[in-house]
């Protein structure tokens, strides 16, 4: 701080006059005078930063883990593939208008198509693991009936035995999905004297040949038993209409195909087909996330105010404690102007500081929670930046009435109540 606080001025008719004029603060002393206190009372100091801490660690954690989120779904996205388009008979969900049977093999001809499956549900199957089982009791695994290229238009892997379109064509086998294989309690494909796992489909014995992936774009299949196509003609009385067609298509040509789809499938009524893209369902599903982002946002402001309340407080506190060296620092020739900037200074260093405690926590806990979910850690700047912000905005509004409280006692006041 300036050690020379009296400055001597000449008035226009040449008298000379002492006039007591405080010097300015350079922003070392300010920032000297703000930290001073801090470091005082360290644990009073860390208890009043704890909530701005809280709040921008919430903030920083409300946006990352959604970001994250965001940038694991583009690169799942990216790697499954956008191109998919699903194909349903729309109408009365009892009594739907049923699909061609060769509806697989219509829209394989569309020039952009790339490949082509279809699915068949058979809800009036049941599924077991012997005939001492219920037949009511499916374990919640629905029965279908697959036909096409499977593995391509699924993008499907096989976590044991092979893949759909390798077990599922006339004989009598089967193919799980994950959730399915997990309810009918299939963990290995190793045989039992000489034969695999066995199920019993109706009232026919099914060889479990193969266990999938999950299937990100396809949830429906995780929970699935699939049959071959003429197998499930020919062993379990299927009908042969499809519920659903699959297709990938070239992504520039994907609207295109989406357009021509329902009269290629069903050309005397079009109007009885539906076509949607499944990857729109993860990116709805995004939204909801960020949904409930905006909704934690309000309450990391809520943490915020509440540690601006806090801070406050303390600044309070503060200035009832310091009468007399607000009293002496008068006396000896400091201004108004400056005690307001040197406890202002105080509540914006203190939450500062706890903002910057909160952007470490906060970025701890959006690395840690992307690496458990195997999702790429993503940190916005704008996030931490407007948390640093936000913890300034706070001790300044905090601050700025024990500031005035504080420069509006006289030194006589402030050294008679010592």
């Amino acid at each position: 701080m300036r050690k020379r606080l009296l400055r001597l001025r000449r008035r226009p008719a040449g008298r000379q006059t002492q006039r007591y004029v405080p010097a300015r603060l350079s922003a070392r002393d300010v920032l000297a005078l703000g930290v001073l206190r801090l470091r005082v009372r360290p644990m009073r100091a860390a208890l009043s930063a704890l909530g701005i801490s809280i709040g921008v660690a919430t903030m920083i954690v409300v946006v990352g883990i959604p970001a994250s989120s965001k940038a694991a779904l583009a690169e799942q996205l990216s790697r499954l593939g956008t191109n998919m388009l699903k194909i349903k008979a729309a109408g009365d969900k009892t009594s739907p208008t049923p699909l061609p049977e060769q509806a697989d093999a219509m829209m394989a001809r569309v020039g952009p198509v790339t490949s082509a499956a279809e699915i068949g549900k058979m809800t009036e199957v049941s599924i077991r693991r012997n005939e001492k089982v219920d037949q009511g009791d499916t374990s919640g695994v629905s029965v279908v009936a697959a036909r096409g290229d499977l593995k391509h238009t699924f993008e499907a892997e096989a976590w044991a035995g092979t893949l759909p379109e390798q077990g599922a064509g006339k004989l009598p086998s089967v193919v799980l999905g994950p959730t399915a294989a997990h309810n009918l309690g299939i963990t290995s494909l190793a045989p039992h004297n000489g034969i695999g796992p066995q199920l019993l489909i109706g009232d026919k014995w099914f060889t479990v040949t193969g266990i999938l992936r999950s299937i990100p774009l396809l949830p429906e299949l995780d929970s699935a038993a699939i049959v071959g196509w003429q197998a499930a003609k020919d062993q379990l009385g299927f009908g042969g209409h499809p519920d659903t067609v699959y297709l990938r298509a070239r992504e520039s040509a994907l609207d295109d195909v989406r357009a021509v789809a329902p009269a290629t499938v069903n050309p005397q009524r079009p109007e009885a087909v539906t076509v949607s893209r499944p990857s729109d369902a993860l990116a709805a599903k995004q939204m909801t996330e960020t949904t409930f982002s905006s909704l934690f946002l309000g309450l990391a402001a809520v943490a915020l105010l509440v540690g601006g309340v806090g801070v406050a407080n303390t600044m309070i506190i503060s200035v009832l404690e310091r009468r007399t060296e607000i009293g002496l620092r008068r006396a000896l020739g400091a201004g108004r102007g400056q005690i307001r900037i040197q406890f202002l200074t105080e509540s914006v260093v203190l939450c500062l500081l706890g903002g910057g405690a909160g952007v470490l926590l906060g970025t701890a806990g959006v690395a840690g929670w992307a690496l458990s979910q195997s999702w790429p850690a993503v940190l916005p700047l704008p996030a931490v930046f407007g948390g640093l912000g936000s913890a300034v905005l706070t001790g300044a509004v905090a601050g700025l009435y024990p500031a005035v409280r504080a420069s509006r006692l006289t030194p006589t006041e402030a050294l008679a109540n010592a």
